[in-house]
């Protein structure tokens, strides 16, 4: 049970990022004096950091704690591009979007 719990909050948060990240770039076409903070990206990688310690304790499937992981790896790649070099890299999509497919892969196999 807490294992799907988590997963709802994982795949949430995976979402919000991913909302976050398609959205923002569009609101900087609007003057709006508004600027890009990473650190709202490191609250994400938190997030799912430790929300995939978690699950990824109990699950058995090779396939599935490596998919969790590249997944987190990505996102905390293009983050620290963004940080530290100011280049803003796709990988930050494509690591929420297989954090998101990992957590319903997941929530779909638990035994209900």
């Amino acid at each position: 049970m807490k294992s799907k719990i988590l997963d709802l909050i994982g795949v949430s948060a995976a979402v919000l990022c991913l909302i976050h990240c398609m959205a923002f770039p569009l609101l900087m076409l609007i003057p709006l004096g508004i600027s890009h903070n990473p650190y709202i990206d490191l609250f994400f990688l938190a997030i799912g950091l430790i929300v995939v310690y978690r699950i990824t304790k109990h699950i058995s499937s090779f396939w599935l704690k490596s998919l969790f992981w590249i997944s987190i790896v990505l996102i905390a790649i293009s983050i620290g591009l963004d940080l530290f070099f100011h280049w803003h890299s796709e990988l930050i999509f494509v690591g929420a979007a297989g954090l998101i497919m990992a957590h319903l892969i997941n929530f779909k196999n638990h035994k209900h």
